[in-house]
């Protein structure tokens, strides 16, 4: 199962190394993080994060085990905005020449970046950020500033305490004309001591949800006093400003801007697959060892994994996070397609790909975030417990919702995609990639799902034209409805519920096919493809069923049929049950990186919970401090007055 889940040999063996180098150093430990002061947990980040760096060096690792290494450090902190943002940020908007001058100093550590966008007031809503950048044609130089309190810049990772330098977007000023948002690289702190420079007001904006989890990550507050910066720290690969002032364009498209997006948010989607996949892990295997009820003659207990109810609820999110991995890979192969489309300066599969990257942001997160929640409370109570891994895992993994793009604004511009798409059906347009599928509407429109029995729903190709069909129909009609209204803008406003639910239909379709496609390849070792073709059903049949209205409302299947996919589906729970383990078990996560004791991998679950209950700080001594304070006169006092 391990090549099933995790691709090639090569990767394989690279990703086993860079986990079990992690989890046998003991600078990397995690155990206690949850239990660590503010203030201690990001001296702890900033000595793993050094630590780190000092092993890829030493080891030489290449980029591909560095990235792991860091993986698997499993704690969020400054290089992750530094490598996943500032660098790419570089490389899509600058120059050869600020490239040539800046990303050798960002890939030596010598300065460390972050990526200064959200504001206090402002965060999906780009255009409408308040920093301003203003042009001195005197000195040739480009006044930051910060006009209000919400132009503050609010929420970026590493420039609370870390950060020396930042990509910060701002409003570009120049002869008196405000041109819009533009990157500029801007310094923050002294190279010498890490003091603020002149004009820079910056600290972190505080504690946030959960224990341990995103806390050690210092997500920071940033205002500038007229803080000037030199002309060519402008980001000036796609325009700039000359010397005299004049703004120009340059001879780069600025579609070349989408492949750093679609590199960041397919980024997104692994991760997503990655932190479910360690969720799910924890659940099954905790699921095979918890035994509750079951016996009626003093036998043995039934194992949890083994009640329909715990099935119905896991099996599905299991399922989930190998859609997401295979789509995720997928996604991978697409930005590397689009980058060579964009160089080529072919933009046909811009828009597709702006639709598939958005589009899968948002349902993936949202899925993931809910679906991490769900296997907390499918751990029982000890689910609720910091050792269970799953309080923690939910904290630091929810920001994803939000973050990059809030998922009902990236939604909505999928669902835009669509109305467009749909409208140039009548001219003859075809549609491409993802949404080639629009291109039969007439033949989808009519079409009757032709399932008999519930083995009809392992039909691919049943599965796949349901799919379409839902997915088309949905758009259709939010079209006309979206038409019958005074402008489109009125209608889009009043069905943009309706539309977020014909975007989720559209995605939702994407994995699927993804995932059909991947079962249909050539898949190497003895019974993997029996496996994975059950999760891909499992995945399409549990999405049939959670979405049983929009496929009934749109008349794809009939009631009847709708009855028979849930029948099926109970029937591939069973098949699923005696490998559910196994396919856990594929993901080949170490203790360490799962960082859980319900999970661990020897199942040996009850020991490891009494033991990490006596390492908590409380138990450090027998009687409570405070107890002479506060506890030994209330219960003096209670002792006097039971005796009058």
């Amino acid at each position: 199962m391990k090549v099933a889940w995790a691709g090639s040999r090569h990767a394989v063996d690279v990703a086993d190394r860079m986990a079990r180098l992690v989890a046998s150093d003991p600078v990397f430990r995690k155990d206690n993080r949850t239990m660590l002061s503010r203030k201690d947990l990001l001296k702890d980040t900033l000595r793993k994060a050094a630590h780190a760096w000092k092993r890829i060096v030493e080891l030489r690792l290449t980029e591909e085990e560095a990235n792991l290494l860091r993986l698997y450090v499993d704690q969020p902190g400054y290089v992750d905005l530094h490598w996943g943002m500032f660098v790419p940020a570089i490389k899509g908007q600058g120059t050869e020449q600020q490239q040539q001058k800046w990303l050798p100093l960002a890939y030596k550590f010598q300065i460390i970046g972050c990526y200064a966008q959200t504001e206090l007031g402002h965060g999906s809503n780009v255009q409408g950020l308040e920093t301003t950048a203003t042009f001195d044609p005197k000195t040739d130089e480009f006044v930051i500033h910060s006009p209000t309190l919400t132009s503050s810049k609010w929420w970026p990772g590493g420039l609370g305490k870390a950060s020396t330098h930042a990509v910060v977007y701002a409003r570009l000023i120049t002869e008196g004309k405000d041109y819009g948002i533009h990157g500029f690289i801007v310094q923050l702190r002294s190279l010498e001591d890490h003091s603020p420079l002149p004009g820079v007001t910056l600290g972190d904006i505080g504690g946030k949800f959960g224990s341990g989890a995103y806390n050690s990550m210092d997500n920071g507050v940033l205002r500038f006093d007229h803080v000037r910066i030199p002309r060519d720290q402008m980001l000036m690969r796609l325009s700039q400003v000359t010397r005299e002032g004049k703004y120009v364009h340059s001879d780069v498209p600025k579609q070349l801007l989408y492949g750093t997006m679609v590199f960041v948010r397919q980024s997104i989607v692994a991760d997503a697959s990655k932190a479910l996949s360690r969720a799910v892990c924890i659940a099954v295997r905790y699921s095979a060892i918890r035994k509750q009820f079951g016996s009626q003659d003093g036998g043995p207990e039934t194992q949890v994994l083994n009640y329909k109810t715990q099935q119905s609820r896991l099996f599905p999110l299991l399922a989930s996070a190998y859609a997401f991995r295979f789509v995720g890979d997928w996604l991978n192969w697409l930005y590397t397609d689009v980058t060579q489309k964009l160089e080529a300066k072919d933009f046909s599969t811009l828009q597709e790909a702006h639709a598939c990257t958005a589009g899968l942001k948002a349902v993936t997160t949202s899925a993931t975030a809910d679906a991490i929640e769900e296997c907390r409370k499918l751990c029982g109570g000890h689910g609720y417990l910091n050792s269970s891994g799953l309080p923690e895992l939910f904290a630091v993994y929810v920001p994803a919702c939000t973050y990059e793009g809030d998922n009902v604004v990236l939604l909505l511009q999928v669902a835009r995609i669509l109305m467009k798409t749909v409208s140039q059906l009548a001219s003859g347009k075809q549609p491409v990639g993802t949404m080639a599928y629009m291109g039969r509407v007439q033949y989808l429109m009519q079409s009757k799902c032709a399932v008999n029995r519930a083995e009809d729903w392992l039909n691919p190709a049943a599965i796949q034209e349901a799919f379409e069909a839902r997915a088309l129909r949905m758009a259709v009609n939010c079209a006309q409805n979206v038409n019958q209204a005074a402008s489109q803008e009125d209608g889009f406003y009043e069905r943009s519920p309706d539309l977020l639910e014909a975007a989720v239909a559209h995605i939702q379709l994407i994995i699927v096919t993804k995932f059909i496609e991947k079962v249909q390849q050539d898949i190497p070792g003895h019974g993997v493809k029996e496996q994975l073709q059950n999760l891909c059903n499992v995945y399409a049949l549990y999405i049939l069923h959670k979405h049983l209205g929009d496929f009934l409302a749109t008349g794809c299947i009939t009631p009847k049929q709708g009855a028979l996919a849930n029948e099926q589906l109970g029937k591939l729970y069973t098949q699923v049950r005696p490998n559910a383990v196994a396919l856990v078990d594929a993901f080949n996560y170490t203790d360490h990186y799962l960082g859980s004791v319900l999970g661990r991998y020897d199942g040996n679950v009850y020991p490891a919970l009494y033991e990490e209950a006596w390492k908590d700080p409380l138990n450090e001594t027998v009687v409570p401090e405070g107890y002479h304070q506060y506890l030994r006169p209330l219960l003096k006092q209670q002792l006097l007055s039971a005796r009058l």
